[in-house]
C-alpha cells in the first residue's frame, strides 16, 4: 500500500500502525533536545524587550519567547517522513495534545533554547538593512538516532525585534502552502529545508488584504514547524559587514565552517567555504529549473549558506513554459523570473563575497574574484545536464544546448505544459514522435508538435539519441 507525504490529523492513528521502521519515540515527553545547543556558543541578545522592534548590535541571535496560538487548537497535516527520519517520532505522536501544543508554541522541549536570528539582505537589488526572524522561533537542536543535527523552528510564533511592521503571524493559506512545497521538493530531489507539521487555530484570527486592494479581512493564524541543519543566509554575513562587526564576522564563519563544513580547513578556509556555499547553491537552482520551480523573492536573505531552499513565499511551477514566468505580483520589474534565476543567484554571491571582505586577505579576495568568473559557465552547464537528463541523454555533446534551446522555444511558442511535454516524451516511441495521429492522446506533446520547427527538431533529437547509443561517451 502506497502512503501518502502526509499524516492528516483523522488519519494519523492508521499511519502509526503501519509504520514499519525502527522503534521511534511515541511520547513527546520522551523527546528532548541536545543541551545547551551549540548555537549557544554565539552571541545572544538578551532583550527584556523582546517583541519590540530594536536594531540588534553584536549578536548572532536574540532571545525571544514564543507566542502560543490562542484558541482552539488543530493539526491541519504533519510529514510521516519528516517526524520519522528526521525527529525519530512515531508519526502518530502528531495527533497527541502535546505535539499540537508543541507546534503552537505552547509546549516547551526538555533543554531548548527559543532564539530568533539577526540577519540582513539586499531585496530587489537594494540594502534593507536589519531583517532578521520577524515571525519565526529557533526552538533548539535535536541530535537523531542517526547522528545528525537539525535545529526545529516555528514559523508564525509571535513578535520579536525583527518584526518592524508584522504581527509575528502567518495565515492558514501561506502556512499551508510552506508545508506542502517544502516536502515536495524534497521528494522531488531539490535541497530544501522541511516541513514536519501544520497547526492552526480556529479562533486565533489576524487581518490580512489577500488581494492587496486596501480590504483586510480577519483570517486564521498557523503556524508551520520547519526544519533545517542551520538557518544561516548570506545576509547573515552581510548585516555584520555593514555595522562593521568583523570579529563576530570572523566568530560567526569560523563556527558555520566548525560544524557544518568539517571539511573545510587550512588557510584558506574562507575561499574553500566561499566555493562551497557558491557550488552548492548552483547546484540547487539547477534543480529548481529541472522541475520548473520559481522562487519569487531570491533576496539575499533569502540564500542559505547550506544550499538550501529557504523561506517559500510567493514560489510558483511552470505550467505552460514561459521563461519570463513570475510567480510574485509585487515584483513588477520580473527580476526573480524563473529563467533569471541563475543569474540572481550569482549576483546574490556576489554581495555575499562583498561581506565578506574584511576578513580576506588580498590574495584570499582575489581567488574568490577568479571563482565568481567561472560560476556563469557552471550553472549553465549543470542546467544543460539537467534538462538532457529529461531527454534520456547522459552526457553532453556539440550541440546539445542548441538542442534543448530550440525545444524551450516551441514550448512557449505552443504554451506547451513544461512538466507533461517531457514525461509524455518519455511515454512515447522516439518513432511515434512525428506522427501526429500517435500523439493524438498525448495533450501535451499535440500542442508542441504544431510548432513548424517540430518535425526538425525530432530529427536531430533522433539522430542525438542514436549516435548517443552507437558512440557512449567514454566518460560514463
Amino acid at each position: 500500500m502506497r502512503r501518502s507525504l502526509f499524516v492528516t490529523a483523522a488519519l494519523y492513528k492508521q499511519y502509526g500502525e503501519m509504520s514499519t521502521a525502527t522503534a521511534k519515540i511515541v511520547n513527546l515527553n520522551d523527546w528532548k533536545f541536545k543541551h545547551p545547543p551549540s548555537y549557544a556558543k554565539l552571541p545572544i541578545d538578551d532583550n527584556p524587550e523582546y517583541n519590540v522592534p530594536v536594531a540588534v548590535k553584536n549578536a548572532v541571535f536574540s532571545k525571544v519567547p514564543t507566542e502560543p496560538l490562542t484558541g482552539k487548537l488543530r493539526l491541519v497535516c504533519a510529514s510521516e517522513n519528516a517526524l520519522s527520519d528526521i525527529l525519530d517520532l512515531d508519526p502518530k505522536v502528531a495527533g497527541t495534545e502535546e505535539f499540537i501544543d508543541f507546534v503552537a508554541g505552547k509546549h516547551a522541549v526538555e533543554g531548548g533554547l527559543t532564539v530568533c536570528h539577526r540577519y540582513g539582505g539586499h531585496q530587489f537589488g537594494f540594502w534593507s538593512d536589519q531583517l532578521g526572524d520577524g515571525r519565526a522561533h529557533i526552538l533548539g537542536e535535536y541530535v537523531n538516532s542517526k547522528g545528525e543535527s537539525w535545529q526545529p523552528q516555528l514559523k508564525g510564533s509571535g513578535e520579536t525585534p525583527y518584526s518592524r511592521f508584522g504581527d509575528g503571524r502567518t495565515v492558514l493559506r501561506s502556512s499551508l502552502r510552506e508545508m506542502v512545497a517544502s516536502e515536495a521538493c524534497y521528494h522531488l530531489g531539490i535541497p530544501t529545508t522541511r516541513a514536519g507539521a501544520l497547526v492552526v487555530s480556529d479562533d486565533h484570527k489576524v487581518w490580512r488584504d489577500k488581494t492587496y486592494s486596501g480590504h483586510a479581512r480577519p483570517e486564521r493564524a498557523a503556524v508551520v514547524l520547519r526544519l533545517a541543519p542551520a538557518w544561516y543566509r548570506l545576509g547573515s554575513l552581510e548585516i555584520l559587514q555593514r555595522r562593521q562587526e568583523v570579529d563576530l564576522m570572523r566568530r560567526l564563519v569560523d563556527f558555520i565552517v566548525e560544524h557544518h563544513f568539517p571539511h573545510i580547513t587550512g588557510e584558506d578556509k574562507y575561499v574553500k567555504w566561499f566555493s562551497e556555499v557558491a557550488h552548492r547553491n548552483l547546484d540547487m537552482v539547477a534543480t529548481w529549473q529541472g522541475v520548473g520551480f520559481t522562487h519569487g523573492v531570491l533576496n539575499t536573505d533569502n540564500i542559505s549558506v547550506l544550499g538550501l531552499t529557504i523561506d517559500y513565499g510567493p514560489y510558483g511551477f511552470l505550467d505552460h513554459y514561459y521563461g519570463s514566468y513570475v510567480p510574485n505580483s509585487s515584483d513588477d520589474m520580473a527580476r526573480y523570473a524563473f529563467d533569471k534565476q541563475p543569474q540572481i543567484v550569482i549576483w546574490n554571491l556576489q554581495k555575499f563575497a562583498e561581506a565578506l571582505a574584511p576578513i580576506l586577505t588580498d590574495e584570499q579576495t582575489e581567488s574568490i574574484k577568479e571563482i565568481i568568473a567561472g560560476l556563469e559557465d557552471y550553472v549553465g552547464d549543470k542546467i544543460l545536464h539537467t534538462y538532457l537528463r529529461k531527454l534520456g541523454l547522459t552526457d553532453t555533446r556539440a550541440g546539445d544546448v542548441k538542442l534543448v534551446g530550440e525545444l524551450m522555444i516551441m514550448m512557449q511558442q505552443t504554451t506547451s505544459d513544461f512538466t507533461a511535454t517531457f514525461r509524455q516524451m518519455g511515454e512515447v516511441d522516439i518513432s511515434d514522435l512525428g506522427d501526429s495521429s500517435a500523439l493524438e492522446s498525448k495533450w501535451s506533446l499535440a500542442k508542441i508538435s504544431q510548432a513548424k520547427e517540430w518535425g526538425s527538431w525530432v530529427d536531430k533529437y533522433r539522430r542525438r539519441l542514436t549516435d548517443a547509443a552507437v558512440r557512449p561517451n567514454s566518460n560514463q
